[in-house]
C-alpha cells in the first residue's frame, strides 16, 4: 500500500480508503463488516471513512465497536456531518456542530476524529458561524482537521477567503472515469490552496468493476440486488453505460490488471487525490481493490478509456 499526504495537514492516508456508506450497519452484517475492517489492516489500509448520518449512526457505532481495542494511532479516522440525524437535527449550525461532534466521538468511542467534514453545504447557515464553530471543535481537540463534501467551487472559495479560521485540508466529491465534474473547477481551487481530493464512488458504485453485464441478469448477492444498497446505484445500470464499460475491459486486459484496478488507478493518476474511498462487504474485494495502489499504467490506455466512455451522461 502506497500513502499519500492529505492537504496541508500532517496526515499520510493509504491510496485506497474503506468507506461505510450502505454498508456497515445498513447493508453488511457485523461478522462480515469486521472481517473487512480487519482485512483493510491488513491490506495497510490506514483511512477509514463514514458519517454520521449513515444509517443515522449506525455506521460509527459498527465502526466504534470494530475498531476498539486497535491502537489509535494505527488508523486516520474521517467522519462527516449535516446529514439529518432526526426531525430537529440537520445542518450545520453552531448548536449543531456542537452536539454531533460529541454524539459521534461517542459512537466512535474515540476522543478525537482526525478529519471532520462537512457532508455538504448549508445554505440556511452563515458560512462565518459554520467555521467558526469548526474551529471551535480543532481548537478543543475533538477534531485534528477539517474537510467537507460536494461544495461548489464557489463555497470551496468563500471557506477559504475567511479569515481567523481553520482552513479545510480535504474535498470529498464523487469522481470516477465515468464522472469527471471535479476536473473543471474544484481540483484546480483545491490544489491551489492545500486542499487534498478523498473521492467517493471511484468504480461508480461498482459499475467499473465490470461484473454488470449488459443484457445479463443482476449477479446474485451484489449490492444492485441489496434493498438497502441498489437504489443509489440504478443510474449507472443503463444499457449505454455498461456497454461502454464492456469496452473497458480489454484496456484493462493490456495494461496487465483487472478493470476495478485500472479504474481506481485511473482516479489515482491525479496527484490531487490522497484516497479513493471503496466499499466492502467482502475481504477479497478490498483485497482486489488494494491492488490498484502504486499501479503505473501507460497513460496512451487510460487516454484509450477516456475516449470509450466521453459522453455518457450521469443517470
Amino acid at each position: 500500500m502506497k500513502y499519500r499526504k492529505l492537504g496541508a495537514s500532517d496526515l499520510e492516508v493509504s491510496e485506497i480508503s474503506l468507506g461505510s456508506w450502505l454498508t456497515y450497519g445498513v447493508g453488511v452484517e457485523l461478522d462480515k463488516a469486521r472481517a473487512c475492517v480487519d482485512a483493510a489492516f491488513d491490506l495497510g489500509i490506514n483511512f477509514i471513512d463514514t458519517a454520521n448520518v449513515y444509517g443515522r449512526g449506525a455506521a460509527e457505532t459498527v465502526l466504534g465497536e470494530l475498531l476498539a481495542g486497535r491502537p489509535r494511532d494505527s488508523y486516520v479516522l474521517a467522519t462527516k456531518v449535516f446529514g439529518q440525524m432526526s426531525d430537529t437535527d440537520q445542518g450545520l449550525s453552531a448548536a449543531q456542530i456542537a452536539k454531533q461532534i460529541d454524539a459521534s466521538l461517542q459512537r466512535l468511542r474515540v476522543d478525537s476524529v482526525d478529519l471532520y467534514q462537512c457532508h455538504r453545504y448549508d445554505t440556511a447557515t452563515p458560512l462565518e458561524e459554520t467555521m467558526e464553530a469548526l474551529t471551535r471543535v480543532v481548537k478543543a481537540g475533538k477534531a485534528r482537521w477539517l474537510g467537507f463534501s460536494e461544495w461548489s467551487p464557489d463555497q470551496i472559495q468563500a471557506a477559504i477567503d475567511l479569515a481567523g479560521v481553520e482552513k479545510f485540508v480535504s474535498s470529498q466529491p464523487q469522481y470516477s472515469l465515468l464522472y469527471r465534474r471535479p476536473e473543471a473547477k474544484v481540483i484546480p481551487i483545491s490544489a491551489a490552496n492545500g486542499i487534498s481530493q478523498i473521492v467517493w464512488s471511484p468504480l461508480a458504485q461498482g459499475v467499473l468493476s465490470g461484473k454488470y453485464a449488459p443484457g445479463a441478469p443482476l449477479p446474485a448477492e451484489s449490492r444492485a440486488t441489496s434493498d438497502s444498497m441498489g437504489q443509489a446505484m440504478q443510474g449507472w445500470l443503463r444499457p449505454e453505460v455498461l456497454a461502454a464499460v464492456e469496452k473497458l475491459k480489454p484496456v484493462a486486459a493490456k495494461a496487465g490488471v483487472s478493470l476495478t484496478q485500472f479504474s481506481l488507478a485511473w482516479v489515482l493518476r491525479e496527484p490531487n487525490v490522497a484516497s479513493a474511498i471503496v466499499g466492502a462487504s467482502r475481504p477479497e474485494q478490498l483485497k482486489e481493490n488494494a491492488g490498484a495502489s502504486g499501479l503505473v499504467i501507460d497513460p496512451a490506455l487510460f487516454a484509450e478509456a477516456e475516449a470509450i466512455v466521453a459522453g455518457i451522461p450521469r443517470g
